[in-house]
């Protein structure tokens, strides 16, 4: 199979965001296939570092094809983090991206099962080597926590009519196939709004479920900000509001901690507690971008800056 393009979202103002110093150590946690990274290679001097991770082992495949004594590429999914830092020997890094969700090869490619468009096993792991498939989780789940997923991860307003969909139909014969999921799912979703598929919903709730994709972002982010040096940029690129949601309040919770503090505190006479992370910009891409990339129209760049490490206790 031929290379798929993949155009990166928000490229320059991702990198723009990080205020690349040439010697700086810097990470990258979803390589996908390597826009990113390589722009922000780019941008370091003889004396810079970039360590990149990602889960999906074709990522860490294309990570082989940079040669650069600069680049370091792991296997591992951004919530452990920590790990490859230790194992790198680096305690701290001047700046951290994130590119939340999943990649335009992941979805072109119908045998990784992303896609309600294309035919393929219904599987959706980033790392099709651990974990459970969506294929599994269907053959298992009973209706109520089908419902609970779907209606969660994927806001759908028919949840409860699709999982009785899955249950009466996998009665029948397994679920094995895109293909023979979404059109369970059309038969099930009356109505949507103009231009959006009936599966679109349900496939993305399987695929935040089955990779933990919420948990995952909510462990990264609070690793980035521990491992990031004062001083430091975290650039966070999600595409729908769950996670945009999750990285909004993360960075709110500590640019403007007395928000988080219980309200019994908050009327006591004591100091405010001190904001470690000032919110820099939030970013959306422009026109010229979204009619070169229509998959970057949802997507939101959130940027913020290391102030203080953290008080714990």
């Amino acid at each position: 199979m031929g290379a798929i393009e993949h155009i990166p979202v928000l490229l320059k103002p991702a990198v723009d965001a990080l205020a690349i110093r040439a010697d700086g150590v810097y990470l990258d946690c979803t390589f996908g296939r390597g826009g990113h990274s390589r722009e922000i290679l780019s941008r370091l001097g003889p004396a810079g570092r970039l360590i990149a991770l990602d889960r999906d082992p074709q990522a860490v495949l294309t990570m082989k094809s940079i040669e650069d004594s600069r680049f370091t590429g792991m296997q591992v999914a951004f919530a452990d983090l920590e790990q490859a830092l230790d194992e790198l020997g680096l305690p701290q890094v001047d700046g951290v991206l994130m590119d939340i969700g999943v990649s335009s090869p992941q979805i072109d490619q119908a045998e990784r099962g992303f896609s309600f468009r294309r035919d393929g096993p219904l599987d959706m792991r980033m790392d099709p080597q651990t974990g459970e498939s969506a294929a599994d989780f269907l053959a298992r789940a009973e209706a109520r926590e089908i419902k609970e997923v779907i209606k969660n991860y994927g806001e759908e307003r028919f949840a409860v009519q699709i999982a009785a969909a899955i249950v009466a139909s996998r009665q029948e014969r397994p679920i094995s196939t895109t293909l023979e999921l979404a059109k369970i799912v059309a038969g099930a979703v009356r109505t949507r709004e103009p231009g959006q598929d009936p599966a679109t919903r349900t496939f993305q709730a399987l695929r935040i479920h089955v990779n933990q994709e919420l948990a995952q972002l909510e462990q990264g982010l609070k690793a980035a900000f521990d491992r990031l040096k004062v001083g430091g940029r975290l650039a966070v690129i999600s595409f729908h509001s769950l996670e945009d949601r999750i990285t909004k309040q993360f960075m709110e919770g500590l640019a403007n901690p007395k928000s988080k503090q219980d309200i019994r505190l908050r009327k006591m006479p004591i100091p405010d507690p001190p904001a470690v992370l000032k919110k820099i910009d939030r970013i959306k891409p422009d026109e010229d971008e979204i009619a070169l990339n229509p998959r970057s129209r949802s997507s939101v760049l959130r940027v913020a800056e290391k102030l203080a490490e953290a008080t714990h206790g």
